[in-house]
């Protein structure tokens, strides 16, 4: 199983492998305070592309677009989230985002899904 969850919000027993899946650390928050099992930031979008987008719901399906392509350049990366939900049962992508809807955690686990 997957789901996704903003970085900030409380870590629980329920979230299993919990893997952060941005390129840059979250604001102010502790690396202790996270509770991650690993930083995935090479899964993350690439700087251009985290850059050009910005965060803007209006550019968000070529975000969607430009990402799902990147992504398929990195399938070792997949294949490891893939083994880790294997091995947690629940796998947790984490981001530091104020946009839950609008975010690279959501691209990536409908790829994740569709796999």
């Amino acid at each position: 199983m997957l789901r996704i969850k903003r970085v900030y919000d409380k870590a629980a027993k329920e979230d299993g492998g919990r893997v952060l899946v941005d390129r840059l650390w979250p604001r102010g928050m502790k690396k202790q305070a996270a509770k991650i099992d690993l930083w995935m930031k090479d899964v993350a979008p690439s700087d251009v592309l985290r850059k050009s987008f910005c965060h803007d719901a209006e550019k968000w399906p070529e975000f969607q677009k430009r990402y799902r392509a990147e992504l398929k350049q990195k399938k070792e990366l997949l294949a490891e989230l893939k083994k880790m939900e294997k091995e947690h049962g629940m796998l947790t992508l984490l981001f530091g985002s104020k946009d839950t809807e609008h975010n690279q955690a959501v691209v990536l686990a409908e790829v994740l899904k569709e796999k």
